[in-house]
């Protein structure tokens, strides 16, 4: 329990921290837009609006989809596979890179901010309820 008060008090100090909206591409090609890391659970290109495409576990473009393309922790374009070849990206509105969103502690250029970290160790039970989650989180 302590271990998640901690994660989740750092989480919220990354989040005042970032003044920037980030953004998540995913492809081989980092061309296929995954929606908005850290904006509100009304925005339509958040990943935390669970009836929006990005934030839906049955949308195809979700990273919370676990049977998708970008969900799947098997597939090579998903960030909860450890061996992905193409994991998404983390970029800002000026296309700053922030870092591959991966569970992959090994890859080169892994975002290792706090929201990517809490991501990483509790994708699996986000996906089940983002909504409930973003309140979690940000609230």
């Amino acid at each position: 329990m302590k271990k998640l008060l901690l994660s989740l008090i750092c989480f919220i100090a990354s989040i005042v921290c970032y003044a920037q909206t980030l953004y998540i591409y995913g492809g081989s090609d980092h061309d296929v837009f995954l929606g908005c890391l850290n904006s509100n659970k009304y925005d339509s290109k958040s990943i935390w609006n669970e009836y929006g495409t990005y934030g839906s576990k049955y949308n195809s473009k979700s990273i919370w989809n676990e049977y998708g393309t970008y969900g799947s922790s098997y597939s090579a374009y998903s960030p909860w596979n450890n061996y992905a070849s193409y994991p998404p990206v983390i970029v800002d509105e000026e296309g700053n890179f922030y870092g591959y969103l991966t569970v992959n502690q090994y890859k080169y250029n892994r975002a290792d901010f706090s929201l990517a970290k809490y991501l990483y160790e509790y994708y699996d039970v986000i996906r089940d309820n983002v909504g409930k989650w973003y309140d979690k989180i940000f609230y």
